[in-house]
């Protein structure tokens, strides 16, 4: 059967749970419509091999041992592969360690396997903007010879998926400001060690930098900075200058906050397309990198009822993945406080930092001088101007690492994983000193507390010597609703909207910000 046949009108079609998706806010059908011999390419996840160990956050498994008890099963690719390619599809490539296979079809027969019909419109984004993609609306089907196997199809409809977690100050809004090597200061970042052997990888979903300028930028700070690469996904690639108010500004922000903190570490930039399967493809491809990073960094979320159940769940594990080979993964808790830019009333957290397997990453408003903190509470500038991200999940069960932390119930008043799990600065008023395509600009926003931390973790791997993965069961120890954890400065006071800061760990600002002298000694110190 050629690609341009139709297949079988009586092929036998299972649904594909969690597949089920909202059409996009359509303003008009695109221009040009849909193709249907167009080609295009998608994402198809599989199912663990049988028997794959449950993740337990005490584990480290080697690249090998992993791709051997936690991979695919190529008896199940070899399915996949023969029934997609009798119905006229492309297998184009097969990673069994992270169970993705990348498949290409005329848009024709790929709806039809799949059991929908994509169309080309233009809707309104998140932000705003207007963009160009195909939509699809309710539920995916697969072949029922492949029903279980196949646990995911990404990239059908090509909506962007994430918004990026940053803002920019107004020169007069801006109170004070800082560079990254203040705020190592502020954060007792420990000085004798500067990542060096580590890897650090960042996820970005547009934009790009130009090496010269990161060279102006940390000779600006009188430093050598680290050396930075790109690495392309699904046809993606480094394009900069070409987004300065938007995307450019993230990956810079990104590199030079990850690369001032921690500039003895390899900084590996990560450019996949917005959207779902491009943010799978690019976590999955850092995360299986023939030199595991360190820490993965990612400054793009979205609201989690925004996301199908599919790509959710895709992603989360390819964040067990990570964890399962010693990477910390840092991701932004959001810019929009409790509500997290909804309208419909209710509290939402923020996908990916509501994932279990990441450290969200909380924002706050800071006043220092000279390294020394005059006062340090929640990022709140009031409505619409910013303010941290964090709540309680309302897809992700409370883990036991959270249990006796005093997360309050989700909206739908179940027990679910509270966010964030740390923080510091994002306020842009109290912001980051940094240089995005040519000019020297103050940033802010949960986006810059993720490489920050990043650039931490990497720091405290190189002390340690070995990677710690899943920090979380070591960083909230035994904490309770009323004390404090050490290694960390509680932050008692602001909010964030429907939430508080209190005592202890909150959903504004979680633990607290770093003491980077004392996680030292808590994390070098032995385990019990």
């Amino acid at each position: 059967m050629s690609e341009h046949e139709e297949t079988p009108v009586d092929l036998p079609l299972v649904p594909l749970p969690g597949s089920n998706r909202h059409s996009a806010e359509v303003i008009a059908p695109a221009t040009v419509p849909q193709d249907s011999g167009a080609e295009i390419e998608v994402t198809v996840i599989l199912r663990r091999q049988p028997g794959a160990d449950t993740f337990d956050p005490s584990v480290r498994l080697s690249r090998e041992d992993f791709a051997a008890r936690m991979g695919a099963d190529a008896a199940d690719v070899a399915s996949v592969t023969a029934a997609l390619s009798g119905l006229g599809l492309r297998v184009l490539s097969t990673d069994l360690p992270s169970r993705r296979m990348r498949v290409a079809g005329t848009t024709a027969v790929l709806s039809r396997v799949f059991g929908t019909h994509l169309e080309a419109v233009t809707s309104r984004a998140t932000d705003g903007t207007e963009v160009h993609h195909r939509n699809r609306t309710g539920m995916l089907m697969v072949p029922a010879s492949l029903d279980g196997i196949i646990t995911a199809v990404l990239g059908l409809d090509d909506r962007p998926q994430a918004r990026a977690q940053f803002r920019v100050a107004e020169a007069r809004a801006v109170a004070v400001s800082y560079t990254p090597l203040d705020l190592a200061e502020v954060y007792h970042f420990p000085a004798q060690f500067d990542g060096s052997g580590q890897t650090i990888a960042l996820i970005e979903l547009g934009g790009g930098f130009a090496p010269a300028e990161l060279d102006t930028y940390f000779a600006g700070l009188g430093i050598t900075g680290p050396h930075v690469t790109a690495v392309g996904i699904d046809g993606a690639k480094n394009v900069p200058g070409a987004d300065a108010a938007g995307a450019d500004g993230e990956v810079l922000l990104d590199i030079e906050v990850a690369g001032a903190l921690s500039p003895g570490a390899n900084i590996v930039v990560y450019f996949a397309p917005n959207t779902d399967a491009g943010f799978v493809d690019a976590v999955s491809e850092a995360t299986h990198a023939s030199v595991t990073p360190t820490a993965i960094s990612i400054s793009w979320g979205q609201n989690e009822d925004a996301w199908t159940a599919q790509a959710r769940h895709a992603l989360d594990q390819a964040f067990v993945d990570a964890a399962t080979l010693g990477v910390t993964v840092t991701v932004a808790a959001g810019d929009n406080g409790s509500s997290d830019g909804a309208s419909d009333g209710r509290n939402h957290a923020d996908f990916p930092a509501s994932s279990p397997h990441v450290l969200a990453c909380g924002g706050t408003s800071l006043h220092a001088v000279s390294g020394t903190v005059q006062s340090e509470v929640v990022w709140n500038n009031g409505k619409g101007a910013g303010a941290t991200g964090g709540g309680v999940s309302d897809v992700f069960a409370i883990p036991n690492w959270q249990a006796s932390a005093g997360v309050p119930a989700s909206s739908r008043g179940t027990a679910g994983r509270g966010v964030p799990d740390v923080a510091a600065v994002a306020d842009p008023t109290t912001g980051y000193e940094v240089l995005v395509d040519g000019e020297k600009k103050i940033y802010g926003g949960t986006s810059a507390v993720a490489p920050l931390w990043a650039a931490l973790v990497a720091r405290l791997v190189q002390a340690a010597g070995q990677p710690f993965g899943l920090l979380h069961p070591r960083l909230y120890g035994s904490v309770s609703a009323a004390p404090k954890q050490e290694g960390f400065r509680d932050i008692t006071s602001g909010n964030n909207g429907s939430f508080a800061a209190k005592p202890g760990w909150d959903a504004c600002t979680g633990l607290g910000v770093p003491d980077g002298t004392a996680l030292l000694a808590l994390l070098t110190m032995p385990a019990h």
